[in-house]
């Protein structure tokens, strides 16, 4: 799944950072402050909410959309109350990653 959202972003020329699990994310967000960060739900180590919670409490100004193959309303509301801006449904469509960039940046 990283590999087909890596893709969708790279022919928007968009430069990728890659992280497999929730530690891992945060010492990538430390290291190169991206504009944003598209963020799994389910990951090893550390899932993605906790790492987004951990990330805004430190940088209250990342910009974190959630990804997962999670449908439900109230794993939404979690990610959103964690300082989520956006969700993304898996499988990725390129357009809904787009969209959701440009909602973020419009």
């Amino acid at each position: 799944m990283r590999q087909m959202l890596k893709g969708i972003l790279k022919t928007e020329n968009h430069v990728v950072f890659e992280a497999c699990n929730g530690q891992e994310a945060i010492d990538q967000y430390i290291a190169h402050k991206p504009d944003l960060i598209f963020m799994d739900i389910t990951m090893p180590i550390m899932d993605g909410i906790t790492a987004t919670r951990s990330i805004k409490q430190q940088h209250p100004s990342a910009r974190i959309v959630m990804c997962s193959a999670l449908g439900q309303k109230e794993t939404i509301l979690e990610a959103i109350r964690a300082g989520a801006e956006g969700f993304v449904v898996k499988p990725f469509e390129p357009g809904a990653v787009l969209g959701a960039i440009k909602s973020i940046f419009n």
